[in-house]
């Protein structure tokens, strides 16, 4: 059950009923079933709180199943019905083989594919207002042209896609990566979503960030930080449907669900193992219309809301990326400049702090000098932590404390860039 707390944020309601559960009886029994069977006898109290289930249902249920002879009481832990022992039957015993056939899914009870639909729209990332003050928080640690952080903010607010492009190591992933840090706010997800039967297990603990939560909720729900989904080159667009498991016989939710309310980073743009225009054309729908189609197993497609920040980055030319068409779906195109020599003296304090080398103005000089300017080379963002990464590393290696001088300097740039090779005559 579904409620809209007073300061105008989703928090799920405990149930109290089977109908406030939303999921058939059979499917808390088989729940229950399974619970015994992986748990062997166990008090209903530690039954109802492994499967998020009020306490007063589960011992309505677990009563049931004892009439029928699939479950006995062998005694108490303690006082009150809480404590009482519960064990599977012989009987019981089949039956929950039974229920593993139709999937071996033993966590929190799914929340119905209705109220998580629910859930997303009353979170949705449309309903969030960026403020330049929240974007500049969020950006702090970064040095960065004024104008990105302008674009960014109202690419935000419009809850649109956005592209970043711009030569590698200019901080496209960073700038990508913290944009839901500006968005500030947390949401609930469930565990898992059950549909006719089927059930998606959603909360994954690499893409979604718990939070502490003080309040009385539907504990079927986890209170998240806006999630961050990151894929890269790896991705494949059979992960971008439903994956289903034959061993459990539960559906895996793929990346733009897990996504929900929050952003999908599909990262290096162009470098995935699929054509730019097949990955595209998966977007289109989704883009227009805010909801997404899935396949389960049974040839039956559910729809399910898209409702996330889409964001392409790559340093591959755009233009060989996407056609006019698909230009103009992803609304926002924000580009990540060079930083200016200036902005890179900046960044090079900074990363000096983070590895506790002192800053050197005169090797800074050197550096510039002898490396960028005699070398024709263009300052790129990743340039001081990668090259002090180095310089640290030699330093250990020379037994001398980390310093920026001119030699130390000359060695790791020798290490970290290719030299142009000189051409070579045909004979």
């Amino acid at each position: 059950m579904l409620t809209q707390a007073s300061d105008a944020t989703f928090s799920p309601r405990v149930p109290e009923t089977l109908d406030d559960i939303g999921l058939p009886a059979s499917f808390i029994d088989d729940l229950l079933l399974k619970r015994l069977f992986n748990g062997g006898p166990q008090p209903a109290g530690d039954v109802a709180d492994r499967l998020a289930l009020p306490f007063l249902v589960t011992l309505s249920h677990l009563n049931e199943l004892r009439r029928l002879h699939l479950t006995h009481v062998l005694g108490s832990q303690g006082y009150g019905e809480r404590n009482y022992v519960y064990a599977l039957t012989v009987e019981g015993e089949e039956r929950a083989a039974a229920a593993f056939q139709r999937n071996a899914y033993d966590g929190p009870a799914p929340v119905p594919l209705s109220a998580y639909v629910e859930s997303v729209r009353q979170q949705s990332v449309r309903d969030i207002t960026i403020t330049r003050r929240a974007i500049e928080m969020a950006f702090h640690d970064l040095v960065l042209h004024p104008e990105i952080v302008n674009e960014i903010g109202p690419a935000i607010n419009s809850g649109q896609s956005i592209f970043f492009y711009g030569a590698a190591g200019n901080g496209k992933t960073a700038l990508a990566t913290r944009i839901t840090r500006a968005m500030g706010t947390e949401v609930y997800i469930p565990y898992a979503i059950e549909t006719d039967g089927a059930i998606i297990e959603l909360f994954d603990p690499v893409s979604h960030q718990t939070v502490e939560d003080h309040e009385h909720v539907d504990p079927r729900w986890v209170r998240i930080r806006r999630p961050t989904v990151v894929v890269g080159g790896e991705l494949r667009l059979e992960g971008l449907d439903l994956n289903f498991s034959q061993t459990r016989r539960t559906y895996e939710a793929p990346f733009q669900l897990k996504a929900n309310t929050g952003m999908l980073l599909i990262d290096d743009f162009g470098r995935q193992q699929m054509s730019p225009a097949d990955l595209l054309n998966r977007w289109i729908v989704p883009l227009e219309l805010r909801v997404d189609f899935l396949k389960l197993q049974t040839g039956r497609k559910i729809e399910v809301p898209f409702d996330e920040l889409l964001v392409l980055s790559t340093n591959l030319d755009p233009a060989s990326l996407m056609d006019e068409a698909f230009t103009r779906r992803i609304k926002y195109k924000v580009q990540a400049r060079d930083p200016d020599a200036d902005m890179f003296r900046r960044i090079f304090q900074m990363a000096c702090l983070q590895y506790g080398v002192p800053f050197d103005d005169a090797g800074f000089k050197h550096l510039l000098e002898e490396h960028y300017q005699k070398a024709g080379r263009a300052f790129r963002g990743v340039h001081p932590r990668d090259l002090l990464d180095q310089l640290v590393a030699l330093c250990r290696y020379v037994e001398e404390p980390p310093r920026m001088t001119p030699e130390m300097l000359d060695a790791v740039v020798h290490t970290y860039f290719i030299s142009p090779q000189p051409a070579t005559s045909v004979r």
